[in-house]
């Protein structure tokens, strides 16, 4: 998700957390039937939900907000049930390790998570809006990223809107009073973040396959020419993640102009894009950013909130890495700069680490620059301390681990050690888990008599850092241990240096005075 375009939203309470109060059950599928109108706001929907019981239980609960239930049957049969603000509990025994349907049967006005309004065209549309935990308020499900489930979406509306969500498009058919019937279908298992249908006037557009995935590109009629070449982008974009990652994880690689409040929102198969993507100066970085969401985010997905930056951060980072294949090493350098002078700037407003476990509930809060270019930075330090083949090569063994599940840090940071075959824990404890940077003073003098350069290092803040840095000395490269709060080196050198630069790739997320 790039960030730069999100507004607030309603502030979700602790008891909305999935699977911290829902133990009990394993959601496998859902069937989500909805139907919408022209004349008002109002939604009808049905929701068949394959559930396993992961232990005994009188009764288990489904995250719903704002939306009436008007009956619930479980395996065909009636069950009673009760509303609450936030949840609906079903009550009705379980076994442990039985599979049970849950039929139910709601309507109501969305609060939220799904967007109905009028685009910048003044047309109506209907587009779902999830991240983080907003799914809730339009359907019920287990709003939580560890509790990924299969996806049908049955849509019934005006016929003259096109239907787009996650998967596969199984059918159109007409019915009766104007109205169409539209089925897709997603076999890959999804958190219901990236759940979303989108309902509008939509030119669509088929490019063209890259690497065997489809390309379906949905944009407002009026946009028609720039947004389709806009959102062609993706043939070029897909084949570098496919090959440095691994296969593309969905049925197609759908990119949609939309109302979404975000710059862009990662759902699965189903990108959505802000309205005025189409023709924007960086629409290809932004849907480098988003794709990548696919592999990671969307397929490799983070078991709690406080690991977020394994969805942003790589996104982040894949990005550069795009550009970097695309435009040379200077893109990459002068990305990871201005990176670094915004996680500077934003630790100066909140002093946090990356995985930051003081957020409780407003997840917004973690869409910050520790989670993207922090957690983007994170990986290139990796990538520059164990070489471009392991990188890659651990990148694309976590993806292949972790594929259609969730991940923590820690399972992210086993397998780079194994691929490595380093002892990585200090690396990411200290990039990880402790807030700020190294802040490191320089200090140097020539020793005529030796011959040789004298260079002393100090870190000005609290917490010692261990990495390598780099120098460039007249043009030539050194380098030093940074290891302690004062580091000496001794360089012999046949003469007096008139330039010596720290960290002149820029690859280490420091700040140097002299």
């Amino acid at each position: 998700m790039n960030k730069l375009f999100w507004l607030p939203l309603l502030v979700l309470s602790q008891t909305t957390l999935g699977q911290s109060y829902n133990p009990a059950i394993d959601v496998l599928h859902y069937d989500f039937s909805i139907k919408v109108n022209d004349d008002n706001n109002r939604i009808a929907g049905n929701a068949a939900i394959i559930l396993e019981f992961k232990k005994a239980a009188d009764s288990f609960l489904l995250d719903l907000s704002g939306m009436s239930v008007s009956s619930v049957k479980i395996d065909n049969k009636p069950a009673t049930f009760r509303q609450t603000q936030a949840h609906l509990i079903i009550y009705g025994a379980g076994k442990p390790h039985q599979q049970y349907t849950c039929d139910i049967r709601y309507e109501g006005v969305p609060a939220d998570g799904l967007i109905i309004s009028n685009n910048k065209f003044g047309h109506r549309g209907f587009f779902g809006d999830n991240w983080p935990d907003r799914a809730h308020n339009w359907l019920p499900c287990v709003d939580h990223p560890s509790d990924k489930a299969t996806v049908d979406w049955r849509i019934i509306a005006p016929d003259h809107y096109t239907v787009v969500a996650n998967g596969a498009l199984l059918e159109e058919k007409s019915l009766p009073h104007h109205l169409k019937a539209t089925h897709w279908k997603e076999s890959v298992p999804l958190s219901p973040k990236i759940m979303v249908i989108g309902i509008a006037d939509f030119a669509v557009d088929h490019p063209g396959d890259a690497e065997g995935i489809p390309v379906y590109n949905y944009v407002y009629p009026e946009n028609k020419d720039t947004g389709f070449h806009s959102y062609a982008h993706a043939l070029e974009i897909l084949p570098f993640y496919i090959h440095h990652i691994g296969p593309y994880p969905f049925e197609k690689c759908g990119n949609v102009q939309s109302k979404t409040r975000f710059g862009g929102l990662e759902n699965a198969s189903a990108i959505f894009y802000f309205e005025n993507s189409v023709g924007s100066k960086s629409i290809a970085s932004l849907m480098a950013h988003e794709i990548a969401h696919q592999w990671f985010g969307d397929a490799a997905t983070e078991s709690e909130w406080q690991h977020l930056w394994l969805s942003e951060g790589f996104a982040t980072y894949m990005t550069h890495c795009y550009l970097e294949n695309k435009f040379g090493t200077d893109t990459l350098k002068a990305g990871m700069r201005k990176d670094r002078t915004q996680v500077i700037s934003f630790e100066k407003k909140r002093w946090s680490p990356v995985v930051d476990t003081s957020v409780k509930d407003d997840y917004m809060q973690l869409l910050n620059p520790n989670s993207y270019q922090k957690g983007s930075w994170v990986l290139h330090m990796l990538r520059r301390k164990i070489g471009d083949s392991l990188f890659w090569k651990g990148i694309s063994a976590y993806y292949n681990a972790y594929r259609n599940k969730n991940a923590s840090s820690d399972d992210f940071e086993k397998i780079m050690e194994s691929v490595s075959g380093q002892d990585l824990r200090s690396f990411f404890h200290q990039w990880l888990y402790i807030p700020g940077h190294p802040s490191i003073h320089l200090i140097w003098h020539y020793d005529t008599a030796n011959a040789s350069l004298i260079l002393e290092s100090t870190q000005l803040q609290s917490y010692i850092y261990h990495f390598t840095l780099n120098l460039s000395i007249d043009g030539a490269p050194y380098s030093m241990e940074i290891t302690d709060k004062k580091n000496q080196v001794r360089i012999p050198l046949v003469a007096e240096p008139t330039t010596i630069l720290p960290d002149p790739d820029i690859n280490v997320l420091a700040e140097f005075t002299y």
